[in-house]
């Protein structure tokens, strides 16, 4: 089943409502009020099944000037336009202001329909056609059939439905198999259900008992069920308009502009870029003006902020804008926004989101260029582009968060790790730099055996993840990482000539001393070398396990250790005292306590009371 969204388009009282009620059969106002006064005030909805595979869902906008924010909020989904011209009244100001914004979203078809021809004479009829004609000349409505009906006589209807289902049946649907996203244009309660918001699908699919998360607020609701155009439905596709029936959530605290779509997927932003339209009749647009921005259903306050630091952008010209939200939207490349001016109130100009990132320029040179790559709508570039400005990686996720796409594009010149990718030449770059930067801790540190991998880390990858940095140094085929340690493949210790003196005469004083420690800071004071080259010795004789630290005061000789643990091994499973340990050993109670919570944390003995067991076999 083909889903196409057709929008009204035109000016107040020009038969809009009258027209979708005359082809579908439904009455699009649903308020009071708007019956009463006989305008569109909000939005209305209807459908009409096109033979058996086309269906299509009216969105009926209101006309008058002080509405146009609600129209707003209706026509950012639609697929095809129903401009709708008086035959008595001809093309009037919202008729021109609800074009403009037509073109600004992209709608790229149409259907022009001349109403109330029953109220004038077929001359004038050709006349109004004429001078639509003349209107839309250059424009997506060039082409498009012209229908004169009358919602009264009935005159007319069948060749416009003829049109719409010809018109319909030539634009590109919305891909269901993107992601799901559906603006929200109502709230509320429904009896016997709850909480129920509607809008029209824009991408993806929404099922029955999914999840779904409301931005900005972050909400994951539960989707208790969906309807399609008034009737239940397992799932809700692209191109549809939708009821979701949500649990644990109060209509109040849900309003339109809101956006339902993948949990966890995206993140509404407070600042984009875009490639902006400011049309011909609009006064020039200041850097930092205030505006009235609208995207999708939502309306804010925004900013502007003229990229590429000129004056002004100059009526009917193009330019790069960062527009800077009051409150954050959830926004993707390729969406399509309308800007109106605070006083007076009117559509001044809109565009296309080109990059939700907020990527810092560094003034005005490369704005263009960077811009010109995003606005080609290239996946690819875009991925691309958004790696090479991240120097330490970027996580996949992250990537679709910015980008919108379903699936990243297969990339010749990005190296990958799980979830996270890093351009080819950085990952060189920094592969490099850390074999750079070991190499100088060798020259510095002759007597480590490498550098601490979390210094490495620090000093050239800090920003990127444990992720990436593991990945760069396994992948340096100069590098060989040792546990904590990182040295250049091939590196090995060399001890100048007094150092090496400095090794053995520190390894005698500790061999000879056996359990009767020595002081440490004496044997640093005797080696014959600087006290930090002679504790830098200390260190590697205790890593490369020569020596043994029992606490910070006292270090024995392995060898002096091995005779310990030969001597409890004759006493498996004896019970003793620290007087017996102490006549064991030969060593004063000072070493003893320090010793046997050693022994305790090696499993050698066990406590056991004030007593303990040996336990070494």
């Amino acid at each position: 089943m083909t889903n196409i969204i057709v929008g009204t388009a035109g000016h107040i009282d020009h038969g809009k409502t009258s027209l979708v009620r005359a082809l579908t059969g439904i009455d699009a106002d649903r308020l009071a009020e708007e019956k009463r006064r006989g305008i569109t005030i909000d939005l209305g909805f209807a459908h009409l099944q096109v033979g058996e595979d086309l269906r299509l869902g009216f969105v009926d906008v209101p006309g008058h000037e002080r509405f146009v924010r609600n129209m707003l909020a209706g026509a950012a989904g639609i697929d095809i336009v129903l401009f709708v011209v008086a035959a008595d009244e001809s093309i009037k100001p919202q008729t021109r202001e609800h074009f403009e914004i037509c073109r600004l979203l992209g709608v790229k078809a149409g259907v022009v329909a001349i109403t109330r021809a029953d109220l004038v004479d077929p001359e004038i009829v050709d006349l109004v056609k004429l001078e639509v004609e003349e209107f839309v000349l250059g424009s997506f409505l060039e082409s498009a059939p012209q229908i004169a009906v009358s919602s009264v006589t009935g005159v007319g209807i069948p060749e416009l439905l003829r049109a719409l289902e010809q018109t319909a049946r030539t634009v590109a649907v919305k891909p269901a198999d993107g992601w799901f996203r559906m603006p929200v244009d109502r709230a509320f309660t429904m009896r016997g259900f709850g909480t129920v918001v509607t809008g029209t699908m824009t991408g993806g699919q929404l099922r029955r008992e999914a999840e779904a998360e409301l931005y900005p607020t972050g909400r994951v609701l539960r989707v208790r069920g969906v309807q399609v155009h008034g009737e239940a439905a397992e799932v809700a596709s692209a191109g549809q308009r939708t009821a979701v029936n949500l649990a644990d959530i109060e209509p109040g605290d849900i309003v339109r502009g809101m956006v339902l779509s993948e949990a966890g997927r995206f993140r509404a932003v407070t600042v984009f870029d875009s490639r902006f339209e400011l049309l011909a009749g609009a006064r020039p647009l200041k850097n930092r003006a205030p505006v009235h921005l609208h995207a999708g259903s939502a309306a804010v306050e925004a900013e502007v902020r003229l990229l590429e630091k000129c004056a002004a952008v100059g009526p009917g010209e193009n330019a790069w804008v960062r527009f800077v939200l009051r409150e954050p939207v959830l926004v993707l490349p390729g969406d399509r926004f309308i800007v109106r001016s605070f006083s007076p109130v009117v559509t001044i100009g809109g565009g296309e989101v080109l990059d939700v990132s907020g990527f810092r320029y560094r003034g005005s040179a490369g704005v263009a260029a960077r811009l010109e790559k995003l606005a080609g709508g290239d996946g690819k570039a875009m991925v691309e582009l958004l790696i090479t400005e991240t120097p330490h990686g970027i996580e996949r996720s992250t990537l679709i968060a910015l980008t919108g796409l379903r699936e990243l594009p297969v990339l010749g010149a990005v190296e990958a790790t799980g979830e996270w990718l890093i351009g080819k030449e950085r990952a060189a770059c920094l592969r490099a730099e850390m074999v750079e930067t070991v190499g100088a801790f060798h020259k510095a540190n002759s007597l480590l055996p490498g550098m601490p991998r979390q210094e490495l880390k620090s000093r050239v990858v800090a920003e990127a993840s444990v992720e990436i940095f593991e990945y760069l140094l396994a992948s340096a085929a100069a590098l060989v990482a040792e546990e904590a340690f990182v040295r250049l493949r091939g590196h090995n210790l060399a001890f100048r000539e007094d150092e090496a003196r400095a090794r053995t005469a520190i390894v005698n004083a500790f061999a000879g001393a056996g359990l009767a420690a020595p002081a440490v800071a004496e044997v640093v004071r005797n080696a014959g070398i600087d006290a930090k080259r002679a504790r830098t010795m200390l260190q590697l004789l205790l890593r490369e396990g020569t020596l043994v630290m029992i606490t910070e005061d006292l270090i024995l000789h392995r060898d002096a250790m091995g005779r310990l643990r030969e001597t409890l091994a004759l006493k498996q499973g004896q019970r003793f005292g620290v007087a017996e340990f102490k006549e064991w050993t030969g060593v004063s109670r000072k070493y003893a306590i320090p010793l046997l919570e050693y022994l305790d944390r090696a499993k050698v003995t066990r406590r056991d009371g004030e007593a303990r067991i040996v336990t070494v076999r």
